[in-house]
């Protein structure tokens, strides 16, 4: 089966990650923030997003300089998303690396206005006792 064109440039991204991502990625590795599973430099669509929690359909973006000169291209990329369920929720690199505690809460407030979807529960109920029983 062939790959998908982004997917080297996906592993690529995650060999070379900025400071910002490498700090926020440590936070969010191994379900470390709050038990929620983040992926990082996920394809979404012809998109590579910085991280990705799917269950709770939320993309955490990191913009660096070249953003603002990107802001046309970044807001067409959310609407993209955002039509397909995601909240995308975009951090400067200056705001992660100065505010680290910031922006977990941000992210985690995000999270938590996530709709869940109903979890079923499975309860054993013992058989009602058969006439002449019990």
């Amino acid at each position: 089966m062939p790959q998908r064109p982004n997917i080297p440039r996906a592993r690529s991204l995650r060999v070379n990650q900025t400071d910002a991502e490498r700090r926020l990625w440590s936070h969010l590795r191994n379900r470390g923030l709050e038990g929620h599973k983040f992926r990082r430099q996920f394809t979404v669509g012809p998109f590579i997003a910085d991280f990705v929690c799917a269950e709770d359909m939320l993309i955490v973006e990191l913009d660096g300089g070249q953003h603002s000169e990107r802001i046309s291209e970044d807001a067409r990329r959310t609407v993209f998303l955002e039509s397909l369920g995601y909240r995308v929720l975009r951090f400067w690199n200056n705001d992660v690396l100065l505010n680290t505690d910031g922006v977990l809460e941000a992210i985690l407030s995000a999270l938590g206005a996530a709709p869940h979807p109903p979890v079923a529960k499975v309860r054993r109920v013992p058989p009602s006792p058969q006439r002449g029983e019990g």
